[in-house]
């Protein structure tokens, strides 16, 4: 089997200015720091970022809008980081919010080859300008479109060299949805095993959807 274990400089090589990319974890706790880290070193820029919430100044993914590196973001949140903020009303960020389910499913559905999420949430708002809506048993119903990016970017507690993986807490957060959903995915570790030490039952996320590897910390 193909070691997929390389350096962040190899990872990211191919992320470039104009990207769509998902970023794992919850409040910055899962998130993949190292590659982020690595982002914000390259200056990637207008980037449209799909993730839980905008993280906070320094940690998790809201280093990307301390360093003004996105364009968009569609997420769940942004008021915990003060910088997003600042800058979606200056008219520099643009933001799409939706509610933690809706951007669950949506994700997942961009992994799983469905079109998108059939919900009631936004009926009636200013949110359904614009979209699909359509009526299954007389009910009425604005249809999300499933979502997908260029890459994902996430992180796992355990994983062997070709990336079978296990997440624990926050880390599980639409982390393995994201691994479907991206053309590349990037998969940050903190500790790193042999093929066939961990359990069938203990896999998350499984190889074939990791192209990626790298140590937490660069190691």
């Amino acid at each position: 089997m193909l070691n997929k274990v390389v350096s962040i400089e190899k990872a990211i090589e191919n992320i470039h200015d104009g990207a769509t990319i998902m970023i794992s974890g919850f409040g910055g706790n899962g998130a993949p720091h190292t590659v982020i880290d690595a982002l914000v070193k390259k200056n990637v820029r207008d980037i449209t970022l799909i993730c839980n919430d905008s993280g906070t100044l320094d940690f998790g993914a809201g280093r990307l809008f301390t360093n003004h590196q996105v364009k968009k973001v569609i997420c769940s949140i942004i008021g915990p980081n003060p910088e997003s903020v600042k800058q979606h009303s200056a008219g520099t960020l643009e933001v799409e919010l939706y509610p933690q389910g809706s951007l669950a499913e949506m994700i997942r559905s961009g992994g799983y080859g469905l079109g998108g999420v059939i919900t009631k949430s936004g009926l009636g708002t200013l949110v359904e300008e614009g979209k699909q809506k359509i009526t299954i048993k007389g009910e009425e119903y604005l249809v999300e479109e499933a979502l997908k990016a260029d890459f994902a970017l996430i992180y796992a507690s355990v994983a062997d060299t070709v990336g079978n993986c296990t997440y624990y807490g926050s880390a599980h957060a639409h982390a393995p949805s994201m691994a479907a959903a991206a053309e590349f995915t990037i998969l940050e570790v903190g500790n790193l095993v042999e093929v066939g030490e961990l359990e069938p039952q203990e896999i998350h996320t499984q190889q074939v959807l990791v192209d990626a590897i790298v140590l937490r910390g660069g190691k």
